[in-house]
């Protein structure tokens, strides 16, 4: 996951409240659920000391968004200034999260957050398209309609004076194609959209696609999830992004543990794990993808502006720094990975780093 999206929370004043929990739409009487399940997530942040305003904010950030499309895990962090993050997860967590500390928990929105909070949905066919920009959670949506007609050769046209009726529907669904791609080229520029993902029949999909400039072609996404006004349900647009996300998800995943797996195995200098090594790594800037297994209760320390961290206050301070803060390394590490720009990928059984913690690095660095 790319972390630029987290960047937000390195400036971000603490304490931090995190808190996940199971945010499900499915049964009739949801919206009270939801209620009960504030009330237990209040008791437990005044518990563990929260402040009564954030408190509060975290509460508005529960019960005002938006809610989810049947089952649905949610994410809220805050900082001592309000809420930082609120939004839904692909799944609930395993069990309900309630934190807090010093710095934010996000290990949970690294491995079930939705990897494209700002995307573009392009519903088409020949004669225009339905567009819905969905960023933070808002949704905006419009129509494009091309103005070229007929799209479709009526049944038994003569050609004798008019010309071939079938080249002028032809090239009226391609005026309505350029339309579309053009109000999809302003709306990704202008809303920094991640990814397009086009429903419609096939041809639709494919012409559309195949008239994109060739910048926004590999960030278009075909989806099998009905046709223009054929009564497609918006439930079903949304699972099939589900899907494709989770898909991509996994790709991601793969694509990191094959790296990693390459780099140890060749011995390269290029892969580091364990709290030692990945702690090194990023005190050089060196980690171009942290890798996060199972790091349970592990621990830190970190000098007073957090600008060294290592396993254990000795090696801190052969590094010449003084040990001020003892901290979770599932918080202080993936943040630190945050700063110097690296990216995010919390894995699964098919690498089991030590320590729970790997990188795949950008370059060897000089101490390990």
């Amino acid at each position: 996951m790319n972390s630029d999206r987290f960047r937000q929370l390195l400036d971000a004043p603490g304490p931090f409240a995190s808190v996940y929990f199971d945010d499900s739409h499915d049964t009739h009487d949801a919206e009270a659920q939801l209620e009960l399940k504030w009330r237990a997530l209040r008791e437990q942040l005044e518990e563990q000391g929260a402040d009564e305003a954030v408190t509060d904010e975290i509460g508005r950030a529960v019960l005002d968004l938006r809610a989810p499309i049947g089952r649905s895990g949610r994410a809220v962090v805050a900082s001592a200034d309000g809420v930082v993050l609120n939004e839904h997860l692909l799944r609930p967590t395993a069990e309900t999260v309630v934190r807090v500390s010093d710095l934010p928990y996000i290990v949970p929105i690294v491995e079930l957050g939705v990897p494209h909070p700002t995307y573009l949905l392009v519903v088409v066919d020949h004669t225009g398209a339905d567009l819905t920009t969905h960023i933070d959670d808002t949704l905006h949506s419009e129509t494009v309609d091309g103005g070229g007609y007929p799209v479709h050769k009526a049944a038994g046209a003569e050609t004798s004076g008019y010309g071939d009726p079938q080249l002028r529907t032809q090239e009226s669904a391609r005026k309505n194609m350029r339309a579309v791609a053009d109000r999809v080229g302003e709306l990704f520029d202008q809303k920094n959209i991640d990814t397009i993902f086009v429903v419609g029949e096939v041809r639709s999909r494919s012409d559309l696609i195949a008239t994109l400039p060739e910048r926004l072609r590999d960030r278009a996404v075909p989806l099998q999830a009905g046709a223009r006004h054929s009564g497609a349900d918006f439930e079903d647009i949304q699972r099939a992004i589900e899907a494709e996300s989770a898909k991509q998800r996994l790709s991601v995943i793969d694509s990191a543990a094959e790296r990693f797996t390459a780099e140890v195995g060749r011995q390269s200098g290029l892969a580091a794990e364990g709290l030692g090594a990945v702690c090194s790594a990023l005190r050089q800037g060196a980690v171009d993808t942290m890798i996060i297994g199972e790091i349970d209760d592990a621990t830190v320390v970190a000098d007073e502006g957090m600008t060294a961290v290592a396993p254990n206050a000795d090696v801190l301070s052969e590094q010449g720094a003084a040990p001020a803060k003892t901290l979770r390394a599932d918080e202080a590490l993936p943040l630190l990975a945050i700063s110097v720009g690296a990216s995010l990928v919390r894995t699964d059984e098919r690498i089991d780093p030590a320590d729970g913690i790997g990188a795949v690095l950008r370059y060897a660095p000089t101490l390990h």
